[in-house]
C-alpha cells in the first residue's frame, strides 16, 4: 500500500487525480479530486461549490481563453451515487445513470479529450452510499499508447472497501511533452485521518507550482450525510 503524499511529492505534473476509499475507522466513503495546470489557462480556475456537487469556473474571466476542457462539473450527485471525474463526463454519466444505464454504459460514448498530442485520458469514479453500505468504482478512457485511432477502455469495481484503504488514479504518469498517460490499475494508497487532516496532506503534498484547486468529501456509510472541503490557490 502505497502513501498518497509520497506520491503526489515524487510527481511534479501527474494533471488531475481522483481517490477514492474507505476511512481509516471505517466510517465514512472518501473522494479527493484534484486539478493542476501548466498553462495560465489551465491555471486561471477555481472550484465553486454547485448545488450538491462542484463546478469549475475561471477566476479572472477576461482572462478564459479556451473554455472547452476545463469548465466542466467535476462532481454530481444523483440520489446515493457521487460521480467524480475530470471533465464534461461527469454529465454522461449522470444522465445514463438516470436513463438507467450503469456506469460503464454511460461512458461507452465517450473517449479520451481531443487535445493531440497528449490526448488527456478521462478519468471518473462513482461511489454509492445506501443503506450503510458503500462501494464504488473507476474508469480510465485513453488512446493506445498516443494513436488516436485506438481507445482503451477500463472500469475497475470495488465492493466492500476496506477501512483505510483507497484507489488513486490520475491522467499523467509524470511530466513530459507530450505527457504519458496513466498505466495500470488505479493505486493502492492508505487513507488515514479525519477530513481536514487529509485535506491539508493532499493540498500540502501537490507541487505548489502546478498545483490549482482540490475537492475532498466524506461521506458517512451509515446516514449519507456528507462534509466537504474545497481548496483553492487562486483567491
Amino acid at each position: 500500500m502505497l502513501q498518497l503524499d509520497k506520491e503526489l511529492k515524487n510527481n511534479n505534473y501527474p494533471g488531475r487525480g481522483i481517490v477514492i476509499g474507505r476511512s481509516g475507522d471505517g466510517k465514512y466513503g472518501v473522494t479527493a479530486y484534484f486539478i493542476m495546470g501548466r498553462s495560465s489557462n489551465s491555471r486561471n480556475r477555481v472550484f465553486v461549490t454547485e448545488g450538491e456537487g462542484i463546478r469549475t469556473q475561471a477566476f479572472d474571466p477576461s482572462r478564459l481563453e479556451d473554455p472547452s476542457l476545463i469548465i466542466y462539473a467535476p462532481v454530481r450527485v444523483l440520489g446515493c451515487d457521487t460521480i467524480v471525474t475530470n471533465g464534461d463526463q461527469t454529465d454522461t454519466v449522470f444522465e445514463g445513470l438516470q436513463k438507467g444505464l450503469t456506469f460503464e454504459q454511460a461512458l461507452r460514448s465517450r473517449e479520451f479529450e481531443p487535445d493531440g498530442p497528449n490526448y488527456t485520458p478521462r478519468i471518473s469514479g462513482l461511489m454509492r452510499v445506501e443503506n450503510g453500505s458503500f462501494h464504488f468504482a473507476m474508469s480510465i478512457l485513453k488512446s493506445g499508447e498516443g494513436n488516436p485511432a485506438s481507445c482503451i477502455r477500463n472500469t475497475f469495481t470495488y465492493e466492500n472497501p476496506q477501512a483505510g484503504q483507497g484507489r488513486f488514479i490520475h491522467t499523467y504518469m509524470h511530466d513530459g511533452d507530450p505527457l504519458p498517460s496513466f498505466s495500470g490499475e488505479p493505486k493502492t494508497v492508505e487513507l488515514s485521518g479525519d477530513i481536514d487532516g487529509f485535506t491539508d496532506m493532499v493540498w500540502e503534498s501537490l507541487n505548489e507550482d502546478n498545483k490549482v484547486s482540490l475537492f475532498v468529501r466524506y461521506i458517512e456509510i451509515a446516514t449519507g450525510k456528507y462534509e466537504t472541503r474545497i481548496r483553492n490557490k487562486n483567491k
